[in-house]
């Protein structure tokens, strides 16, 4: 189960492939400043996962706007991630949690990704202004989406 809303956000610092090489993004560098969603996906180069951040970039001006900052998080490589943003025109900075520790942390590990490898689930929570977990989803099944209309209200307040 992932970690329910009220609990403080585990911090963290993960690498995102910027066009000058790996850069660190730090959770707790947005407390007191703005809100953060958190997307946790199983895998580039995939169907579901293409759909999701490509249909978070084409919004994301309507997260921008409640004063929010969206990462795609998932358990490829940092190099890999890049490559598939580009080729699919994802604009959400993806971070990644090659050693796994922030998809266990958040309690949103996905044990077997058909039969071959633990991945992140899909899952999103939204942390407070105050490091505080103000909504936490994980769907059921890697195929489902979260229910991105409760993710914007939350941040709506």
């Amino acid at each position: 189960m992932p970690l329910p809303v009220g609990s403080k956000a585990p911090d963290f610092t993960l690498k995102t492939k910027a066009s000058d090489g790996p850069k660190d993004v730090k959770l707790s560098d947005n407390f007191g400043k703005k809100q953060t969603v958190l997307l946790f996906f199983p895998a580039v180069f995939t169907g579901v996962c293409t759909q999701e951040m490509c249909d978070i970039s084409s919004g994301l001006s309507q997260y921008e706007d409640l004063d929010a900052e969206v990462y795609g998080i998932s358990v490829d490589n940092p190099f890999a991630q890049e490559a598939w943003a580009k080729q699919s025109g994802i604009k959400v900075t993806l971070l990644s949690d090659l050693n796994k520790t922030v998809t266990r942390a958040y309690d949103v590990l996905f044990p077997n990704l058909i039969g071959i490898y633990e991945t992140s689930a899909r899952a999103a929570f939204v942390v407070g202004k105050d490091g505080l977990i103000k909504y936490s989803e994980q769907t059921p099944s890697p195929k489902e989406l979260p229910d991105f209309a409760a993710v914007q209200k939350v941040l709506k307040g």
